[in-house]
């Protein structure tokens, strides 16, 4: 695409082929393995940061074999749901590829998730099964008699009473292929739990079409890819993001994926040499880390193989992007989309970006800004972020599982309301505003906290910053700020003078804060989205 002509001609012929059939294991992974079994598939760095286990798509088949047939000797088959629990290791691609092939739908879930929380999963999802490490197990050990479905524990890398060894397992499964389920291309696939940032987690509910084939879309018009890429996508394997940028589209499209097993706070020194190591030429990462970056000295770094980049989570501010380019030469491409969806709205190589607008509708979307009642808005109307549901676009979930309540509200009119809110420009690019929760009414006045949180991030003092509505007798509510400082700044009541001043200079200054606290670091998801609901309690 070039021009916005050559964008507006795609989406009106794009299609995506859906078969009746469809194993995502099968016709992916076997396929390759049977067409270019050497091709790579997988770099896998370990925690150390050096040590490097790679995998070609032959060798993924066969890991996926050996899973499936684990999964089979304990009863676990078609339609059967299985918490997988691991940290970035090869392993977690066996165990989910392997559940693919058999018909199982796995949940993933983050290493940070605590006892209550997988309480919580295994009982919602009535999960037969949990595959995790050492960590997780311990955990699992002091709800298990909780856990009424539970009655297969694997365990990866370890050894512990009540548990069965995955290692063991797998080494006695042999190398034999294993048969398929001829799973259809609407069977479940992958279940994954919402962030929960104001309620209980949700249960996402994914297809093989949606995620096994909806995924083109991410990998196609948003990553770029080609066969001959190596894709970084910094993401845990609880989040989404993997599916997104380590999982679906990258291997469809029969590029690499690297992935490292980070432990706790990343070293992001080593973080930007391993781009250059690895021949990295696609890189995604969050919004929270591109903010780090450009806190460092980019110009000591390799940057020669790196051609593409994208960035998602939440709109990354115009002031980062400008410092990425101007160190590295490629712009952070945001993109928009969301644990119910591939990628719905995006920035495209060849295409004007707009530092700030989260971009177009991909192709295979409609999506559109309305009102309550489904309406679609005029050009610069505030609204909700919607998708058209007739005819079903291919990348969508299908429900959330076991909650009409929710499905109801976010099924309607003819759309599927996506809780985010924005506005369209001229152009048809998408303006985010803010989760439709996180909008401040003060004094009449709507602001979304994306353009203040902006408006702030550009002062040098700023590394991160949330803000939120605080009740108030007369306002009803007014604009509070959390802001995050970067070295060599201390809190003051000067310097929130001088932030409030600085926004006010920025954007229209009944959106300032009148109120600016300073904290250490932000609440935050599992996933690595700002809790502003703890925030809002703060206030």
């Amino acid at each position: 695409m070039r021009t916005l002509d050559d964008y507006r001609r795609l989406r009106e012929g794009f299609n995506l082929e859906v078969p009746g059939f469809f194993n995502y294991t099968a016709d992916v992974i076997d396929d390759w393995a049977a067409r270019d079994p050497d091709r790579p598939a997988l770099v896998a760095v370990a925690a150390d940061g050096k040590t490097i286990t790679r995998r070609s798509f032959g060798e993924l088949a066969a890991d996926a074999d050996r899973a499936a047939h684990v999964l089979r000797s304990h009863g676990i088959g078609r339609g059967d749901r299985l918490l997988v629990q691991l940290p970035r290791v090869v392993e977690w691609y066996a165990v989910l590829l392997g559940a693919f092939k058999v018909g199982a739908v796995p949940i993933p879930g983050t290493t940070q998730l605590q006892a209550k929380d997988l309480q919580y999963r295994l009982n919602r999802s009535g999960a037969l099964a949990i595959v995790c490490d050492e960590d997780g197990a311990a955990k699992v050990d002091h709800i298990a008699d909780r856990c009424p479905t539970l009655r297969v524990q694997l365990l990866v890398g370890g050894d512990r009473p009540g548990w069965r060894s995955w290692d063991v397992e797998t080494a006695a499964a042999g190398d034999g292929p294993a048969e398929p389920e001829r799973t259809r291309s609407s069977d479940p696939l992958l279940i994954y739990f919402t962030s929960g940032t104001t309620a209980n987690p949700k249960m996402v509910l994914h297809t093989h079409a949606s995620l096994g084939i909806g995924h083109d879309i991410t990998a196609r018009f948003w990553h770029d890819l080609t066969p001959d890429d190596v894709m970084w996508a910094i993401s845990d394997t609880g989040w989404a993001k993997a599916a997104w940028g380590k999982l679906f589209g990258q291997w469809r499209i029969g590029a690499s994926v690297v992935m490292w097993n980070i432990v706790g706070k990343p070293d992001f020194d080593r973080l930007l040499q391993l781009i250059a190591e690895l021949g990295v030429t696609c890189f995604c990462a969050p919004p929270t880390l591109y903010r780090a970056f450009v806190q460092m000295d980019l110009s000591t770094y390799d940057w020669s193989s790196l051609r593409h980049c994208t960035s998602a989570g939440e709109p990354l501010n115009p002031e980062v992007i400008s410092a990425w380019e101007a160190a590295t030469g490629t712009i952070p491409y945001d993109g928009y989309g969301q644990t119910e969806t591939t990628c719905l709205v995006a920035n495209y190589p060849g295409l004007p970006v707009k530092p700030g607008s989260m971009g177009l509708p991909t192709p295979g979307f409609d999506v559109e800004i309305v009102d309550d009642e489904g309406n679609v808005l005029a050009v610069g109307e505030e609204g909700h972020i919607a998708v058209r549901t007739d005819p079903r676009p291919v990348g969508l979930f299908v429900e959330y599982w076991k909650d009409p309540e929710r499905n109801a509200e976010a099924f309607r009119q003819g759309w599927y309301y996506t809780g985010d809110r924005a506005f369209k420009d001229e152009d048809g690019y998408i303006w985010f505003v803010g989760r439709a929760d996180d909008v401040i009414l003060s004094a009449a006045y709507r602001i979304g906290p994306f353009e203040v949180e902006s408006a702030l991030i550009e002062h040098p003092g700023v590394v991160e910053a949330a803000v939120v509505g605080k009740p108030d007798s007369e306002r009803g509510h007014i604009v509070k700020a959390f802001v995050v400082l970067a070295d060599g700044y201390e809190a003051s009541e000067e310097l929130a003078r001088e932030l409030q001043d600085h926004v006010k200079a920025i954007t229209a200054p009944y959106k300032y804060p009148r109120e600016v606290a300073f904290l250490d670091e932000l609440p935050k998801t599992v996933s690595g989205k700002i809790r502003r609901v703890e925030l809002r309690s703060l206030a």
